[in-house]
Order: structure tokens, then sequence, then C-alpha cells
């Protein structure tokens, strides 16, 4: 709490990275029952406090929805999470990966310049870069497994074409097969199935539970509660982590009374609803894998 985060130093197995202020420390290691927990954790920007003082935690092999108002802090965390950020006070501990190069942290679309001249080849391969020798040459396995991500996303065949000449949902895509490019044990997404296409949706959707299936931690940012009550686990913000745990546990009324408020909060017939333009449901969104019937389809 007493001063701010920046981002520095690096992660090292069963080490630390240091922060700004020598008392507080990011410590990777591996643990057999969480891929993540946060103790007391505090994220600022100069005097702005962006995430008040926190603790939670994230089971590993598991898929995390991380929910909440905008502004609620959900990409401040993710950024706290992947390392980017020091916490100004507490501790966050990531247990499923080695090194800080072994998150694979995608952001949202709308934070990266569609306009700049590289490919979708270009973007995708810049996820084998943490991996690169000392001489900074892409091998021959680097592009396959570049192939293999692309593959996944099912944008092969626009490998070719800059991002400006894609659609919002394709550029996702991309954005997601760059994190799959990366050497990774955990995977955060920012927001990557908001107000996308049902193909786009659906693409990124199948490959989050083929990455559960392969024994990676997922980690994404939503808005949307449908998201959030099919996922294993929920952390519902308000600028602190107001809950942390299954999503019947976490998406109570009285809990998302508490992190939206009343006037944005409704009841009817036993169902709640969100009252935030963020939150409604676009038409031809897809509908949530659930892990009980393991059915899609699309929403009206």
């Amino acid at each position: 709490m007493e001063s701010e985060g920046e981002a520095s130093g690096e992660i090292e197995k069963g080490g630390t990275m240091p922060s700004t202020n020598n008392e507080q420390q990011t410590t990777v290691n591996f643990c057999d029952m969480n891929a993540i927990e946060a103790k007391d954790v505090e994220y600022r920007y100069g005097s702005s406090v962006a995430v008040a003082r926190s603790s939670f935690t994230v089971p590993q092999g598991a898929i995390t929805a991380l929910i909440g108002p905008n502004a609620s802090g959900k990409s401040t965390l993710l950024s706290g999470i992947a390392g980017i950020m020091v916490p100004a006070s507490g501790t966050m501990q990531v247990h499923q990966a080695a090194t800080r190069e072994r998150i694979a942290f995608v952001l949202q679309t709308t934070k990266v310049n569609d306009a700049l001249p590289i490919t979708v080849r270009e973007v995708v391969t810049m996820g084998r870069y943490p991996s690169l020798t000392t001489f900074g040459r892409i091998t021959a396995s680097d592009r396959r497994l570049v192939d293999g991500a692309m593959e996944r996303m099912s944008i092969t065949a626009v490998a070719h074409k800059h991002l400006r000449e894609l659609s919002g949902g394709q550029r996702q895509r991309v954005f997601v097969a760059q994190g799959l490019a990366q050497d990774h044990d955990l995977l955060l997404l920012d927001e990557p199935l908001t107000g996308l296409d049902i193909t786009s949706a659906q693409a990124i959707d199948a490959v989050i539970h083929e990455e559960q299936a392969m024994g990676r931690t997922i980690v994404m940012s939503t808005h949307d509660l449908a998201e959030a009550r099919v996922c294993d686990h929920v952390v519902l913000m308000a600028n602190r982590v107001v809950a942390s745990g299954t999503p019947a546990e976490v998406l109570t009324t009285d809990l998302l009374r508490e992190a939206y408020g009343s006037a944005f909060l409704h009841v009817a017939d036993g169902q709640v609803f969100l009252d935030d333009p963020a939150h409604n449901p676009t038409e031809g969104r897809h509908t949530h894998m659930d892990r009980t019937t393991q059915l899609r389809g699309s929403e009206e």
C-alpha cells in the first residue's frame, strides 16, 4: 500500500521477482493444488489504487473467470499475475509457471494498434520470441508451432494478410494464436469473447477447453455472467476481490449486489440480470460450453 507497483525483474523457478520497494515480491514455484495464490495484494498506478488489498487463489488446471464492472481492476489483476505489474504490497505467487516467459497473456484487440504494417503470421510468430536462442533465430520447430497455432484458430488462410484487413473476430483469433504459439503453462486472456461473431467466439471457446484438457490453467476476464457461470472458478471484482470460489459460491445475489450495486442488479423469476451495456447479450453470440452438457449453440 505504501508505493507504486512497476514492472521489473525476471521470475525464476523457486525464486523471486524483486519489486521497486524491495519489500514485496512475486514468487514462482510449483504446487499440487493452486496455480495462483495472492495474499493481501494491492496494485497502484501512481497514487491511484487499481486493486485494493485482496487475497484469493486460482485452482490448478481450472478455467477461472474474473468478472466485475467496467474499470473494476480485472485487466490490472491479469497484468499482476503475468508479472507485468509488481504489487505495491502483498505477494502474488504463481505456482504453475517456472518462469514469466511461460505465462501467455492475450490482450484485448482494442489495446493493440491494428494499423501496424504486420502480417498475421508475423504476429503469431511473436509468440515464439520468449523461447528464442541468444541469436534470436526462428527455427523450423518454431515455424511448426506457429503453423499449429494458426491451424487451431482457423486463420491459416489469412496468414499473409495485415491486421487492418481482418474483422474484429479474426484479429482476436490472431492474438489468441500468438498465445498458443508461446511455450506456456498458464494462459491469461483479457475479455477474449467480448462482442465476437459466432465463428470466432466458438473457435476461442473450444481452444480454451482444449488447453484445459492439456493440463494448463486458464484465467480469463469477462463481462458476461453466462460465461462466468460455466467456468470452474470465479473471482468477483470491484476494485478489490469481493469473493473467490465456485460459480455457485460467488455469483450470488448478495455478492453481485456488493460488486455492482443495487442500481445495476435486478432479480426476476429467480434469475439475476445486470443492467449494464457491457453485459447485454449481442445478437449472434455463441452459447457458452456447459460442462454438464458439453453442448454449444446460438443465443437469440
